[in-house]
């Protein structure tokens, strides 16, 4: 029945869409267009909650005689889709709430409004597929329907660019998908997940598999070096779409991974989560360094994702080890944080890219230069942009403090491993962890603290207005989830605990029954966790504070210019700015992770000319990566272009040379 009513919301989100090209063209169109998709997304948010909910609820499956003549159309429900089910949802709900209010003003409502039912439908079907064949339908028409949001602004140079990147990222990842499939099924061609899942693939076969995957699946989720087109893609396209491409587009890519690797690949040797570690721990960091680089609050928070998708997969390499080592319930433990963390990167990401949706929309600014003083005039987007802040640093009692917790958890009972090699890599990526943590506190301190308080920078940031009651809507019902998941994180481990039963065989002790809401992972003489008791802290002890310094202190309120440091300049060029934020990091690691530039054009004393100060930061993905990669295939496309001018003899000697060496390997095959 699940399956169902699933099926019939992704219908129903498909006639929203198709209908969007008509009624687009009037006014009342775009309310009604996301109206239709909150509906929709939360039907089968509710639905895909009720079947995870059930204790004894059945796997769901659906086959429709529809795609293939011999395989048919499969779609499953389980633990794990219904769960992804629910972030995607979620989501998708969010945003549709979200753009009844920014959507009124899109300057181009007929360059969105039907692509943005399409893509949560072919989130959704990716999620509910159960063969390779509509897995990669679903996940090709998840990533055109994405692109043209990210075209909306066509205009643009740089997002033709951002979206032509991302095509080309897109289109290489499935690639790699459509191969890793082809291992998997055979030469008998078992393309139905059910088959695969039986077939037990030999070692090689798996190992192939897991790199395909990891960049097939790594390179929509954002694994560095393979991130490239996340801060390109993400700032160019609608807020709302930003937030469905950050939180919960990269989730799915993510389920992709959890779907092939842990669900159809069966058992792997334990090496092969120290690929998914090391790649892991470097995307981890780097994507916090190169967040704090950045002056574009959309391109800082596209960033952070990159950092977030690497925690991701610390749990997930971490479950990969313990299972391949027969410890299944550190295996529940690190698959559990993972998850935990999907849900919670899907809400505080969400929210923050709401936030800056909410500031693009008041002061048509991006450049956090350029704004600051915004607390002020938007006082209730600023607190919600703090939780979304706050939850993001991993800071308690927030749910982002959780997840990361768990995962530390699973980090400290890393010596239980046997193999050597994991003994040294997982306690150096927990060092890695902890440093990103540390960063990503800074990183959002700078973000909310340049954007929001301070004076306005530009006159746009001075005159700014509160946003409409649905953005505001949709923003603080993502903060409440995320002060609900990180006050009660015991319900959402109770509910990972059928994904992490069907994936590795345990789960994690149950957690709702404690007193005062407690989380023991391991034992209470390990760690325990007590949300519910720091928010009562916080609470009660600021209350105090206030209560003494108001009773005790005097009543007189006093007004006085800020200390100047002895320069009384009202310019707002004298605050701290987030290049200036930033330089400290930049120094440090400018020369050994990031490609700096920096020109400095100091007049010499007396001179009355303006100083010049110019920086330049690079990915060096690009320079050490995809440069040398673009250049080669370049120099060998002028190369083969000699191929168009040949004679015809040239031409019937080359085919029957070519048929020739295909006929000698295909008879060394056999």
């Amino acid at each position: 029945m699940v399956a169902v009513i699933a099926l019939w919301c992704v219908a129903a989100l498909a006639i929203v869409a198709a209908s969007a090209t008509i009624l687009g063209r009037l006014a009342v169109g775009t309310p009604i267009i996301y109206a239709g998709s909150l509906v929709a997304s939360l039907v089968a948010l509710a639905a895909a909650l009720a079947h995870l909910l059930d204790p004894h609820a059945a796997v769901a499956t659906l086959t429709l005689p529809i795609g293939v003549p011999w395989l048919g159309t499969h779609f499953r429900i389980d633990p794990l889709s219904a769960f992804f089910l629910i972030v995607t949802n979620l989501g998708g709900a969010a945003a549709s709430l979200y753009a009844l209010g920014y959507g009124r003003h899109e300057a181009a409502p007929l360059r969105v409004l039907p692509y943005f039912p399409a893509y949560l439908a072919g989130m959704n079907l990716v999620v509910l597929a159960d063969d390779a064949f509509t897995f990669l339908v679903a996940w090709e028409f998840m990533s055109l329907a994405s692109w043209a949001l990210v075209l909306a602004d066509h205009r643009a140079p740089e997002n033709a660019r951002a979206a032509f990147i991302y095509l080309v990222m897109a289109s290489f990842g499935t690639l790699c998908l459509l191969l890793a499939f082809g291992l998997l099924a055979g030469p008998e061609g078992g393309y139905v997940f059910a088959t695969i899942r039986d077939s037990h693939p030999q070692p090689v076969i798996a190992s192939l598999v897991l790199l395909l995957v990891l960049v097939g699946a790594g390179s929509k989720a954002g694994l560095v070096p393979l991130h490239v087109w996340l801060p390109l893609a993400h700032p160019a396209a609608p807020s709302h779409v930003s937030a469905l491409m950050s939180g919960v587009m990269t989730k799915v890519a993510v389920y992709g991974f959890i779907r092939i690797i842990f669900d159809l690949v069966g058992e792997l040797a334990w090496w092969h989560s120290l690929i998914v570690l090391a790649l892991a721990g470097l995307t981890t960091v780097l994507g916090v360094l190169y967040a704090l680089m950045q002056h574009d609050l959309k391109r800082l928070l596209a960033y952070h994702t990159v950092e977030n998708i690497g925690i991701i997969y610390i749990g997930l390499g971490l479950a990969l080890a313990f299972k391949a080592n027969g410890i299944d319930w550190a295996a529940a433990l690190a698959l559990t944080a993972g998850l935990f963390h999907v849900l919670n990167h899907s809400i505080f990401k969400s929210l923050l890219f709401f936030g800056a949706g909410a500031v693009l929309t008041a002061t048509h600014e991006r450049d956090m230069e350029r704004l600051g003083g915004l607390i002020h005039t938007m006082p209730k987007t600023a607190f919600a942009f703090l939780i979304g802040c706050i939850a993001i640093s991993a800071l308690p009692p927030l749910n982002g403090f959780v997840s990361e917790w768990l995962t530390f958890q699973a980090i400290l009972v890393s010596p239980q491993l046997p193999q050597w090699g994991l003994k040294l890599m997982v306690p150096s990526v927990g060092a890695l962890l902890a440093l990103s943590a540390a960063l990503a506190a800074a990183c959002f301190v700078k973000a909310f603290g340049v954007t929001f308080l301070g004076r306005s920078r530009s006159h746009a940031a001075q005159t700014a207005k509160e946003v409409d009651r649905f953005s505001l809507s949709a923003m603080f019902i993502l903060a409440t989830l995320c002060l609900l998941a990180g006050v009660l994180p015991g319900v959402v481990i109770d509910i990972l605990a059928p994904v992490t039963q069907s994936l590795v065989g345990s789960v994690v002790p149950k957690h709702a029954g404690p007193p005062w809401f407690s989380i023991v992972p391991i034992a209470e003489s390990r760690s325990s966790y007590n949300g519910m008791i720091i928010l009562l802290f916080l609470v009660i002890s600021g209350w105090l504070t206030a209560l003494f310094i108001h009773r005790f202190a005097t009543r007189a309120t006093r007004r006085s210019a800020i200390w100047d440091c002895g320069y009384p300049d009202p310019s707002t060029a004298t605050q701290y700015s987030s290049s200036s934020f930033a330089m400290p990091i930049r120094r440090v690691f400018g020369t050994t992770v990031f490609d700096v530039h920096e020109r400095i054009d100091m007049p010499r004393p007396g001179e009355m000319r303006a100083g010049n100060f110019q920086l330049k930061v690079f990915d060096p993905a690009w320079r050490m990566v995809y440069g040398p990669l673009t250049r080669l295939v370049d120099t060998a496309a002028n190369r083969l272009n000699a191929l168009q001018f040949l004679t015809i003899r040239s031409y019937l000697t080359l085919t029957f040379s070519a048929l020739i060496v295909l006929l000698i390997v295909v008879a060394a095959w056999s």
